[in-house]
C-alpha cells in the first residue's frame, strides 16, 4: 500500500495530532460554546461540519502539492522551508499569547442541524491560520521524489481526523466539567502551550537541519 507512509513517520504524526487535538482553538470553543447552551447533540454537528472543513482542506492541499511538485521541485522546497517557518512561529505565539480558551453558555433559540454543521464548516473553511496551517503542516510528511504524495497526503489528512475526532467528542460531552476545569487551573494551559511550543519547534528544527544538507 503506497499511500502509507513510514512507521516512524506515523508515530510522528499520531504525536502532532494528538497535541493539537488537545490544544484549545476555534474549534473547540465553538464545539464546548455550543454544547453549553444547547447540548451535546447539537455540538457534535458543529463538529461534523468542522471534520468536513478538514477533508476539503486536505483534498486541496493533496492536489495542489501534487501539482507544485511537478511543476517545480524547488518551489515545493520553499513550502516546505516556509512551513518549518510557520510552525515556529506558531510555536513562538504559544508562549508569547498561550492559549485563549473563553466559553459562555449563551441562551437563546436552539439552532437547526444544518446551522450547526453550517457554522462549524465556515469555522474551518474561512480561518486563515487554519488554511495555512494545512498548507504547511502536511506537505513536511511527504518527499517531492514519491510517486504516492498525492494518497499520502490524503491519508494523512483523513488520519487526522481518525486521531482528532474522539477527542473533540470526549471534549463535548465533558465540556461543561472541561471548561470549569480548564478556566480554574490556567497552569494546564500553559502547560499544554510548552509542550505544543516544545514539540513544534524541535520539529520545525529537524526541518531546517535536514533540508540544509
Amino acid at each position: 500500500m503506497d499511500f502509507l507512509p513510514s512507521a516512524a513517520t506515523l508515530i510522528t504524526f499520531t504525536g502532532m495530532c494528538l497535541l493539537l487535538a488537545i490544544t484549545p482553538g476555534p474549534d473547540m470553543t465553538l464545539s464546548i460554546s455550543r454544547a453549553l447552551s444547547q447540548g451535546s447533540k447539537r455540538a457534535l454537528y458543529v463538529v461534523l461540519g468542522t471534520t468536513v472543513g478538514i477533508m476539503i482542506h486536505t483534498l486541496l492541499v493533496a492536489f495542489g502539492v501534487s501539482a507544485l511538485i511537478t511543476a517545480s521541485p524547488t518551489a515545493f522546497f520553499l513550502l516546505k522551508t516556509g512551513g518549518a517557518a510557520y510552525l515556529l512561529w506558531l510555536a513562538i505565539q504559544a508562549v508569547r499569547y498561550g492559549s485563549n480558551l473563553k466559553v459562555e453558555a449563551v441562551e437563546g433559540e436552539k439552532t437547526s442541524v444544518w446551522s450547526n454543521i453550517s457554522t462549524g464548516l465556515w469555522v474551518n473553511l474561512l480561518n486563515p491560520k487554519v488554511i495555512i496551517f494545512f498548507m504547511t503542516f502536511l506537505p513536511q510528511f511527504v518527499t517531492a521524489g514519491d510517486p504516492a504524495v498525492t494518497q499520502k497526503l490524503i491519508f494523512l489528512g483523513f488520519f487526522f481526523i481518525f486521531v482528532g475526532s474522539p477527542i473533540n467528542v470526549l471534549v463535548i460531552f465533558a465540556a461543561d466539567r472541561l471548561a470549569k476545569w480548564l478556566q480554574a487551573n490556567p497552569k494546564i494551559l500553559r502547560g499544554i502551550d510548552y509542550t505544543f511550543a516544545g514539540v513544534f519547534s524541535v520539529f520545525a528544527l529537524k526541518i531546517f537541519m535536514t533540508q540544509a544538507k
